[in-house]
């Protein structure tokens, strides 16, 4: 059973990209970032399926005072992906301003419309940065953290924190009763005839 889950898995992370690569390659574009297209393509999906599939009077639920609600974590995702974006060097989308207050960026919203439009932004901006990344800026040392990494290892460790709070996005589901939309078992075929 667990060699199965397990292929299931691997299956499951590997062919969004997959299938990514192989519809949207560019000749100029290195394989590490067309790989990296992909994965962001996943995980947007999954974070957006899920923002949409929480109820706008749960985006206020925390689990404990002085944890991140509902609200926060994607307000906090969205704000990454920008964070993303201005440590690699590239300018941000006009009117994004991560000047301010982090924690006050994570509160600008609660309303589910708006908060589902900035990940659905911030997902994209981060999209078009990564297609203008070369193979000689994956080699370049950006600081952040207080660290010097790799643009190639910043641009890892920050899709890990995306898939981090998803995790949390998913954990929090489950406790108010949510369902993750792609776990969701499929509905009965319409077809079949019920036993009498």
């Amino acid at each position: 059973m667990r060699k199965i889950f397990a292929v299931i898995l691997m299956v499951s992370l590997i062919m969004p990209v997959t299938i990514f690569s192989q519809d949207t390659e560019e000749p100029d574009m290195p394989v590490f970032c067309q790989e990296y297209l992909g994965q962001i393509s996943f995980v947007k999906g999954r974070v957006v399926q899920l923002a949409e599939a929480f109820p706008q009077e749960k985006y206020t639920w925390r689990p404990a005072e002085g944890i991140r609600s509902v609200s926060e974590v994607y307000l906090h995702t969205a704000g990454a992906n920008y964070m993303s974006i201005q440590v690699s060097g590239f300018e941000l989308p006009a009117g994004v301003d991560l000047e301010s207050d982090r924690e006050a960026w994570e509160k600008t919203t609660t309303n589910k419309t708006e908060i589902i439009s900035s990940l659905n932004q911030s997902f994209d901006a981060l999209s078009e940065m990564v297609k203008k990344v070369g193979e000689e800026d994956l080699n370049k040392i950006v600081k952040v953290f207080g660290m010097e990494m790799s643009q190639r290892n910043f641009m890892i460790t920050m899709l890990g924190h995306i898939h981090e709070h998803l995790g949390q996005s998913i954990a929090y589901a489950r406790m108010n009763g949510v369902v993750p939309p792609w776990s969701a078992p499929p509905p009965p075929p319409s077809n079949l005839k019920m036993e009498q």
